[in-house]
């Protein structure tokens, strides 16, 4: 299965029309047509707001693979929306110096500490 297939297999799933799709990811309906009718897929800069519209994972989009439990290896890395709380506060934290930057690692491990 490719990555286009997946994509068309989610929005059948949830009930998305192509129209209601390219209005939520600004991605254009004649693009999101090309896909389906030239067999293409789509272009990695897209992944990422397919992934959160679909509400799907980069490694289930591009693999079909599905990240669950403990028998997968552990992210090393999150793909986050610059708009949440915790893209605000990665924003922050990378127009810090790098004393900034450690006293805020700090700060985070010693409230970790505090919950244990």
């Amino acid at each position: 299965m490719t990555i286009r297939d997946r994509i068309f297999d989610k929005l059948s799933e949830l009930n998305m029309t192509q129209k209601e799709f390219a209005k939520r990811t600004g991605i254009p309906e004649t693009t999101i047509s090309d896909w389906k009718k030239k067999k293409t897929n789509p272009t990695s800069e897209k992944i990422l707001i397919i992934c959160k519209v679909l509400d799907v994972t980069p490694e289930w989009l591009l693999s079909g693979i599905e990240v669950n439990g403990t028998r997968s290896n552990p992210q090393e890395w999150f793909a986050v929306d610059a708009s949440t709380d915790a893209g605000i506060l990665l924003t922050a934290f990378n127009s810090f110096d790098s004393k900034e930057q450690a006293r805020l690692l700090g700060y985070v491990e010693a409230m970790k500490k505090s919950k244990k």
